[in-house]
């Protein structure tokens, strides 16, 4: 994919949704950190319901300690891993009172030494929460960057490191936003939107499906009589 297709892209994408944002709930970078840390293998949805009820009580490191591990796990146990999610939060909200002052650190180093925090957390929070222009690769974002051809890799760290490079500086800061969104409702894993997707005349995936479900029904009823 050449850089003019790559741009035209991003800008499409800009058109209709200028300001991109997470779909988790969060008013502070601590709270975004412990939404983050729950999401792992959970979806958006039973993370925020989560966190509605546990931020009203604690949303800061010495509230969560106060707080308890046990006490935490009553407010996630419905999320994936949670035993394992409570431990690594206590033990994060641990750090940052005594290292920190209580704040969450503006830097990948420390971010990426905190239990529970790997470099797509890191992204995240530093993009999301700090304004940096970092790409955290999910699974939606891995998938559409190789689908489309705008960053192939085989590796989450391929696609990153190549998304670094091709995306251009104008569109960094939200590019993680418009391609997880973009991933999560269009380009699904199974029968992508291609049909009602902006970008669909930009996009080199070879096998697109340019008509909706009923209309490809219909059509196949209208073949077959």
């Amino acid at each position: 994919m050449n850089a003019a297709k790559r741009y035209a892209i991003f800008a499409c994408l800009r058109t209709t949704n200028p300001e991109p944002t997470t779909e988790l709930r969060y008013h502070s970078p601590f709270e975004l950190l412990i939404a983050v840390m729950l999401s792992a293998q959970a979806t958006d949805k039973s993370v925020n319901q989560a966190t509605e009820k546990l931020f009203a009580v604690a949303n800061t490191p010495q509230a969560i300690l106060e707080l308890g591990e046990e006490r935490l796990k009553s407010y996630i146990k419905h999320i994936g891993l949670y035993n394992t999610k409570a431990k690594n939060i206590i033990a994060t909200s641990r750090i940052l009172v005594e290292q920190y002052g209580g704040e969450v650190p503006h830097s990948r180093e420390a971010l990426e030494k905190l239990p529970g925090v790997g470099r797509k957390t890191a992204n995240v929070v530093l993009n999301t929460a700090f304004g940096e222009p970092t790409i955290a690769v999910d699974t939606h974002i891995f998938r559409v960057a190789n689908r489309t051809g705008l960053a192939r890799g085989k590796t989450v760290r391929e696609v990153e490191d190549r998304l670094m490079r091709v995306v251009p500086a104008e569109f960094r800061n939200n590019a993680h936003h418009w391609l997880i969104l973009h991933g999560r409702y269009v380009c699904t894993a199974r029968a992508p939107k291609c049909y009602q997707c902006l970008i669909k005349d930009l996009c080199e995936y070879p096998d697109k499906r340019m008509e909706a479900p009923v209309q490809r029904f219909r059509k196949a009823q209208a073949d077959a009589s």
